[in-house]
C-alpha cells in the first residue's frame, strides 16, 4: 500500500473522531440547556429551539451554500472532507441522544465548547472542517494571517449579537459566547494554520513543481545549489507555507519528484507580504 493510501485510511478516522465530538458537544452539553454554539450550528440550534425541528438536518441543509462556495474559493480536497465531516456529524446527531450531563450551564457551555472545539480543531488539522465559519475563518486566513480559532470566535459572536436582538435572552447569548470562546481557544491549540515553516526543496523537476505550487498563493525562490559529495547542480525551492498547508505541500513535492529532498524548519516570523507577489 502506498504512503498515499496509509494517509487517506489515517484520515477517515481521525475525522470521524471529529464529528463524534462535535455531535457529542452539541447533543450533551450544548442543546440541554438551550445554548448556541454560534455559526451556522448556532442559526441551526436557534430554528430548532423556535420551531421543534431536527437540528441535525438543518446544520446539513445550511451548511450546503458555504460548502459549494468553498468548492470554488478553497479547493475540493479541503472541501470533501469538510463534506464528510459535516455529513458525518449530522449521522451522529440524529444518533446520540439528547441528554444533559452537565446540570450546571457554566459547565455545560465550557466543556461543551472545548469538545466541540477538540472535534472542528482535529478536522481542520487534518485536512477538513465542521463546516460552516470554519470554511469562511479558512477563506480569510488564506488571505491574513490571523488565528482562524478567533476568527470563529469574531464571526460567530456577532451572530450571537444579532440573535440576542430578537430573543432578549441576555443569559442564554453570554453562556453562549463562553461556549463560543472555548471552542475557539481549543481549535488555536490543534489547528495550528498561523505557525510557519520554511521549506527548503532540492530537485531536478523544478519545472513541473513550479507550475503546480505557483498556483497556490505563497512565493517560491529558487536558489540554484551544487552537491558537495556528487558535484551535481540542482535546483533548491525556498518557499514559507503554514504548518496546516505542510502536508499538501510535501504530497505534491513527492507525487511529481519522488526523489526531492525536503528540509522543514520553524520560522520564527516573517516580514513584508506573506503571500504571492502580485507581479
Amino acid at each position: 500500500m502506498n504512503p498515499h493510501s496509509l494517509r487517506y485510511l489515517f484520515t477517515v478516522p481521525i475525522m470521524t473522531l471529529g464529528a463524534f465530538l462535535i455531535a457529542i458537544g452539541f447533543n450533551l452539553f450544548l442543546i440541554p440547556h438551550q445554548l448556541l454554539s454560534g455559526g451556522i450550528s448556532g442559526i441551526s440550534m436557534m430554528i430548532g429551539y423556535i420551531t421543534g425541528g431536527n437540528i441535525g438536518w438543518l446544520f446539513f441543509i445550511l451548511n450546503l451554500p458555504v460548502l459549494i462556495w468553498g468548492w470554488y474559493v478553497v479547493g475540493h480536497r479541503f472541501i470533501m472532507w469538510s463534506v464528510y465531516t459535516v455529513i458525518t456529524s449530522t449521522l451522529f446527531l440524529q444518533l446520540i441522544p439528547v441528554v444533559k450531563i452537565a446540570d450546571d450551564i457554566v459547565l455545560g457551555a465550557v466543556f461543551g465548547g472545548i469538545i466541540i472545539g477538540f472535534g472542528s480543531g482535529l478536522a481542520m488539522r487534518y485536512g477538513g472542517s465542521s463546516g460552516g465559519f470554519d470554511i469562511i475563518a479558512s477563506i480569510v486566513t488564506r488571505k491574513r494571517d490571523f488565528p482562524v480559532g478567533m476568527i470563529i470566535f469574531i464571526l460567530n459572536g456577532a451572530v450571537i449579537a444579532v440573535l440576542v436582538l430578537f430573543t432578549k435572552n441576555w443569559d442564554s447569548a453570554l453562556y453562549s459566547l463562553l461556549s463560543i470562546f472555548s471552542a475557539g481557544k481549543v481549535v488555536d491549540l490543534i489547528h495550528v494554520r498561523h505557525i510557519k515553516l520554511t521549506a527548503f526543496i532540492i530537485t531536478t523537476k523544478t519545472e513541473e513543481l513550479l507550475a503546480k505550487l505557483l498556483t497556490h498563493p505563497r512565493g517560491i525562490t529558487i536558489i540554484k545549489t551544487r552537491g558537495a559529495f556528487s558535484s551535481a547542480e540542482r535546483d533548491m525551492l525556498m518557499t514559507v507555507r503554514t504548518k496546516y498547508e505542510l502536508a499538501e505541500l510535501s504530497k505534491t513535492v513527492t507525487t511529481i519528484d519522488p526523489h526531492a529532498f525536503i528540509n522543514i524548519v520553524e520560522t520564527v516570523g516573517v516580514i513584508g507580504d506573506f503571500s504571492k507577489p502580485k507581479d
